[in-house]
């Protein structure tokens, strides 16, 4: 599956001469083809297909060269050269993949019917450079903006954080400073750290300096830990973030806080930020950067699930670290969190 972004699909894209190409996802000319027109894909039934054959992709969708035709797509950016605390996120793509076997295609929790109403592939990784963080971020900003410009709606496995800030420049070069819903257990709005600007926790800063957010529509939950500061959240919130501490979601369900989340963002574009971390390291270990006392997986899929019917022009599950927990199941979390963020997705049927 990398060999065919790396080879075939890359080159399509017309790269100069000595140019290190974005990725392989457009072929120039190609006729556009929307779901309407377009046949569905359906992973297939571990009745009728065994889990442990065909192509490692996620949920075993078809793996895609190209954006052109599909609704949305599943995209790995392994990259984790951006980290302070746990290296490994690099691997989070493929280990996700490799639990996403035991994805199906309904959600009977929610009634979505993600495959009947979306055309859904598994587009690759994009081919970024592990020796140098600015190139890899412009790398991934050209390979989503032709994501984007296909009108494909991308489901990012990833990486670290780092990620988001040029998958966010591409967002907003199409639909303009977008909202944001940040679930996480640290506020990534870092200006500098050992005299660098670009890194895993300066992604929302970067995005605030460049006005690529409606900084009035940006919800952070799920934040905690220690700090140098007794008001760390102070900078974000004069920014007009609403910022909402894990000790304010202990205990409780978050189906009200989300309510008050869906007219706070309203229909305007949003996009979700989900870090791995925000859940508490009992249920998820392979973290880059943990913290105790975080969100529980059914707190997960209210936030989640709360975003049905929102205008979501992109998500993404950033952070996981399999190093850490050999078990998988951290990106077995991942990967449910991932389908449901697609059940979430507008055009989805829900029954």
């Amino acid at each position: 599956m990398r060999r065919l972004l790396a080879s075939g699909g890359v080159r399509g894209l017309g790269a100069g001469v000595g140019a290190r190409p974005a990725a392989g996802f457009c072929h120039p000319g190609r006729t556009s083809r929307r779901a309407s027109d377009a046949p569905r894909n359906r992973p297939p039934s571990s009745d009728l297909v065994a889990r442990t054959t065909g192509v490692c992709s996620m949920m075993r969708l078809p793996v895609r060269a190209s954006p052109e035709g599909l609704d949305a797509a599943f995209v790995g950016v392994p990259l984790d050269i951006g980290t302070s605390n746990r290296p490994g996120a690099r691997f989070g793509p493929r280990r996700i993949r490799e639990e996403s076997v035991m994805l199906r295609t309904v959600n009977p929790s929610t009634g979505a019917l993600p495959f009947q109403s979306l055309v859904v592939a598994d587009l690759g990784d994009v081919n970024i450079n592990l020796n140098n963080l600015q190139d890899s971020c412009r790398l991934i900003r050209e390979a989503y903006e032709k994501i984007v410009a296909a009108g494909c709606i991308p489901l990012t496995l990833g990486g670290d954080h780092t990620i988001t800030y040029p998958i966010l420049q591409a967002i907003a070069k199409k639909h303009g400073p977008v909202g944001l819903l940040h679930v996480d257990a640290h506020m990534d709005m870092v200006d500098k750290a050992l005299g660098e600007k670009l890194h895993h926790g300066t992604p929302f800063r970067q995005c605030v300096d460049e006005g690529l957010l409606d900084c009035k529509r940006v919800v952070q939950i799920g934040i905690r830990g220690s700090s140098m500061t007794l008001d760390p959240y102070r900078y974000n919130r004069s920014q007009g973030f609403r910022v909402v501490l894990a000790e304010d979601c202990w205990m409780k369900s978050l189906v009200p806080l989300m309510g008050e989340v869906r007219q706070q963002v309203g229909d305007r574009p949003i996009y979700i930020s989900f870090d791995i971390d925000a859940l508490d390291p009992a249920y998820a270990p392979g973290a880059g950067t943990p913290e105790i006392a975080g969100l529980t997986p059914s707190q997960a899929l209210e936030i989640i699930r709360g975003c049905q019917g929102l205008n979501v022009v992109g998500c993404e599950l950033v952070e996981v670290s399999p190093l850490y927990d050999p078990s998988g199941n951290t990106a077995l979390l991942a990967a449910n969190l991932l389908f449901e963020m697609l059940c979430a997705l507008p055009k989805v049927t829900i029954v």
